[in-house]
């Protein structure tokens, strides 16, 4: 222990460690918005901007690796009786521990900002997700301490950093799914929904990997001759072979699986009744009383919608939302600050489309004719979904400017009048007739 508390103070694996700490979590605070909805979000993150990290882990173990090239103690200590693996241990527990627990203090410096807001936490899946990313950065400076050592030139560590994020890069982006899954670290760490997750084989084939990789490094550091540097080529064949064997070959598990007790709807106990995803389960409260609103709004209608459900589909799933009588979808953001994003556009989003869902297929809906309806029920007078709907682009600046003549000519009607051409609107939708027309000629 005295002695690795020597290699702790005098070697690189500290520095190294804490320029991986300080990347990491300047890269995180950078796009806090990223990973503000859950711990799997943070989990994934993290894991994604190992493109950073590993190369680094990889230039410091090079850096380390020449220390006894740059001291010219090289054949002093070849003399010693000690063996060489034993006089190694400490270099290589310094440098894991150091890059290991760095990573590990990003991800809580993730946790300490959205502890407050994140109520679903699926700790084993995060344990797993984070434990294979700080194996990662173990390869990666193990690595770097036996090519640093086989070549101890001072242009190997900057050479390994510019190699490590083009092979991070390309070992995702190049191979099939599965041989991407066993070998890149950052495989599957894209997101693309917030109910993703990284699937436990694809987990379990990647540590297999990695440790293959590590055990390589750690040969080519306490190699003493080329017959141990040969035999160090082999970890890594059979580390791919093994990691290849035990990747899933469902493409859904490799690229985007779905946790679905994440998706599962957690509702209000009381009615009308809203729900949302369990992993968005802190908006809840946010996200009720403007859904009511809405649905009040849509209450004028007969046969009107009596609840709002989260749209839980992901990339995954085939189709249009299914259309479920009494029930409105719509889609739920979280900000930055992992919080309900845009609050304001929770109504609208209830009460467009009056309560009938897209269904992909009906191409007989009129936007102008649908936000005149929508807006007369909410008794104001329509105005642009440019920054108030999520997503939406208005592509033609009319389109409002027409729904407000149209929502002119109802509020000059009777209201009962108004109501029933609103109301033959909603029929239409729902039976994919044309709307078009079907409000004109309100002021006469």
């Amino acid at each position: 222990m005295s002695i690795l508390g020597i290699e702790l103070r005098r070697s690189a694996a500290v520095g190294g460690a804490l320029v991986a700490v300080v990347v990491g979590v300047g890269a995180l605070y950078g796009a806090t918005g990223r990973w503000s909805s859950g711990w799997m979000a943070l989990a994934m993150t993290v894991r994604e901007y190992l493109l950073l990290l590993w190369p680094l882990a990889l230039a410091a173990g090079a850096w380390q690796g020449r220390r006894e090239h740059r001291a010219k103690v090289t054949e002093l200590f070849a003399t010693t009786a000690r063996p060489r693996a034993a006089r190694m241990l400490p270099v290589l527990g310094a440098t894991a521990l150091t890059f290991a627990l760095g990573y590990l203090v990003v991800t809580a410096a993730g946790l300490a900002r959205i502890a407050p807001t994140a109520p679903y936490r699926p700790v084993p899946t995060f344990a797993v997700v984070t434990g294979v990313g700080a194996l990662s950065l173990v390869a990666a400076v193990w690595l770097g301490l036996g090519i640093g050592r086989m070549l101890p030139a001072l242009v190997t560590a900057p050479a390994l950093a510019v190699g490590g994020v083009l092979v991070v890069f390309f070992s995702a982006v190049g191979p099939a799914d599965r041989q991407a899954a066993a070998l890149s670290p950052v495989h599957g760490s894209g997101r693309f929904h917030d109910y993703q997750t990284i699937d436990s084989r694809v987990s379990g084939a990647l540590a297999i990997w990695l440790a293959a990789l590590a055990v390589t490094g750690l040969l080519l550091f306490v190699a003493g001759g080329w017959r141990t540097r040969t035999a160090a080529v082999l970890p890594v064949v059979l580390g791919l072979v093994a990691a290849t064997a035990v990747v899933p070959r469902d493409r859904d598990a490799l690229n985007w699986p779905v946790d679905p007790v994440a998706r599962e709807l957690v509702c209000t106990g009381d009615t009308p009744t809203v729900c949302v995803s369990r992993v968005h389960a802190n908006v809840l409260g946010t996200l009720t009383p403007p859904a009511r609103q809405g649905l009040a709004a849509l209450a004028k209608l007969p046969d009107a919608p009596s609840a709002v459900h989260e749209d839980t589909r992901t990339i995954g799933d085939d189709g249009w939302p299914v259309a479920r009588h009494g029930v409105v979808t719509i889609e739920v953001r979280i900000d930055a600050d992992g919080g309900l994003a845009h609050p304001a556009a929770v109504v609208n989003q209830v009460v467009r489309g009056l309560g009938v869902a897209y269904d992909g297929r009906c191409e007989q809906r009129n936007e102008v004719v649908e936000r005149a309806a929508a807006y007369w029920l909410l008794g104001r007078e329509p105005r642009s979904d440019v920054g108030l709907v999520p997503g939406m682009i208005e592509e033609d600046p009319g389109i409002n400017a027409e729904a407000v003549t149209l929502w002119q000519g109802l509020r000059a009607l009777p209201d009962g009048e108004a109501l029933a051409r609103v109301t033959a609107v909603r029929d239409a939708l729902r039976a994919c007739r044309d709307t078009t027309g079907m409000l004109s000629g309100s002021a006469r």
